[in-house]
């Protein structure tokens, strides 16, 4: 047979050339995306079924001092974060500490009246009603969490829990504050213990403008065709606190695959969409964002903050996980890591969006 006639090493070379072509693809593809949008820097990592199978950084993580991003390159990852928040809280769950129909009012004094019926399950769905952010904010203080979270006790419910759905930060801001309660930690600090330090996610860390974070991106953005730094945020907002690394962020996405962290029965809950009071559902379940692209089941979630722009998607049915961090605000990295995902999984479209 004609098979018993090539050499092993043919075979060999014919491999890493197949590999070669796609990884060619790619970078092709993320440097004609990031020309179209004007993206600074990026680093892109696939992971296959666990196992990082390409991770690469492309233009610029400074663009002042000419410092190009690389796989180790630290970002803003914005509400990314959120999914850590949810496994904060679900920790706390599996270990009876807290209980997803459990009020608000149990973790929190002086809640108002309005708030009575707001859940755990409402704040980690975006179903509560809370306004989306609280009028105390103020993204250029250093603000207590519950300080903050207090300044939206006066104002009306946006609509009754569990009515509808709407994308609101207060909820993150007092899930976090329920994991400092019920832990007696700072969640920065029981989610590196619970969660970072033990899958050695090295860089993942709480936003600071002050400490010295090596390898860490600067941020751009463009007015018209100038560009500029992004604005430098002082506040550290639970809904969208960590820095992280494609490498560390690809070690979480390995851990989603086993019970080191979450075990499977947690994990399918944060999966599912959450089901509203009419008996609908909306594609949100507990900190990650559901939908379907090319009729491939997709569970991810976007991350905007002061001039990063990040998305984390991971193809369930196809064990394909795209991450993308980039630091230019006006940058569009659901529509990348869709397109990588149409290099890899051969009958799907990317949304060219």
């Amino acid at each position: 047979m004609l098979l018993k006639r090539i050499p092993l090493y043919a075979f060999v070379l014919l491999f890493v050339a197949a590999v070669t072509a796609q990884a060619d693809k790619v970078d092709d593809y993320i440097k004609a995306e990031m020309e179209k949008q004007r993206i600074i820097g990026l680093t892109l990592a696939v992971i296959k079924d666990g196992k990082i199978i390409k991770v690469e950084g492309y233009g610029k993580a400074n663009a002042e001092l000419n410092i190009p991003a690389r796989p180790e390159t630290v970002y803003k990852i914005g509400s990314v974060s959120k999914q850590f928040i949810a496994t904060g809280i679900m920790l706390l769950v599996n270990e009876g500490k807290v209980n997803l129909d459990d009020k608000v009012s149990k973790f929190l004094e002086g809640t108002p009246d309005t708030w009575k019926d707001i859940t755990v399950r409402h704040l980690l769905t975006h179903t509560s009603g809370i306004i989306r952010e609280a009028p105390g904010f103020q993204a250029y203080k250093v603000q207590n969490d519950l300080d903050v979270i207090k300044t939206a006790y006066p104002l009306p419910l946006r609509f009754t829990p569990g009515e509808k759905w709407e994308y609101c930060n207060v909820g993150y801001f007092t899930l976090a504050e329920i994991i400092h309660k019920v832990s007696g930690k700072s969640w920065g600090d029981y989610l590196s213990e619970r969660v970072f330090k033990p899958l050695e996610m090295n860089a993942t860390r709480i936003t600071s403008v002050t400490e010295i974070v090596q390898n860490r991106a600067d941020s751009y953005s463009w007015e018209k065709d100038n560009l500029q730094n992004a604005g430098e945020l002082l506040a550290v907002r639970p809904s969208g606190a960590f820095l992280s690394t494609a490498l560390d962020l690809a070690k979480w996405d390995a851990a989603l695959y086993t019970d080191k962290i979450l075990k499977q029965s947690l994990r399918e809950q944060m999966w599912t969409p959450v089901k509203l009071n009419n008996g609908t559902t909306h594609p949100y379940g507990l900190g990650w964002e559901l939908s379907t692209a090319s009729g491939h089941k997709l569970v991810h979630h976007g991350g905007t903050l002061s001039g990063f722009r990040s998305q984390f998607a991971r193809f369930i049915d196809d064990g394909l996980t795209v991450i993308v961090l980039t630091n230019t605000g006006n940058a569009r990295p659901d529509s990348i890591a869709r397109g990588v995902a149409a290099l890899y999984i051969p009958d799907m479209v990317s949304s060219g969006k």
